[in-house]
């Protein structure tokens, strides 16, 4: 498997969401603003939880394996998407998040 560090997850993701917008610019005249794009990684969550109870065996659907891993990496996309559209580094806050959180558990 192939490893990814955060400033290769930034550009990648940069530049799908840039041929995204190119064809939102063509399909609707305008580029999905901030909040758009909050609800398409909403509603990739909740798909996330759907695959999960399918493959839990909780939900009747099958062959959900492939569609549950890519449900997980677009959502990684889109936070990753997300964080950059409101100059957030997803790098700092996920190691600032990690490390208050280990201090709260008391790693």
């Amino acid at each position: 498997m192939a490893s990814l560090n955060f400033e290769q997850l930034k550009e990648r993701s940069l530049e799908i969401r840039k041929r995204y917008h190119e064809l939102e610019l063509t399909h609707h005249g305008c580029e999905w603003t901030v909040e758009e794009d909050a609800l398409a990684f909403l509603t990739d969550a909740g798909l996330v939880g759907r695959n999960v109870m399918s493959q839990q065996g909780r939900w009747p659907k099958a062959n959900t394996e492939e569609e549950l891993k890519h449900k997980i990496g677009e959502s990684i996309w889109w936070l990753t998407v997300l964080a950059q559209r409101m100059n957030i580094d997803i790098e700092d806050v996920t190691v600032e998040f990690l490390t208050k959180t280990e201090g709260l558990l008391g790693k």
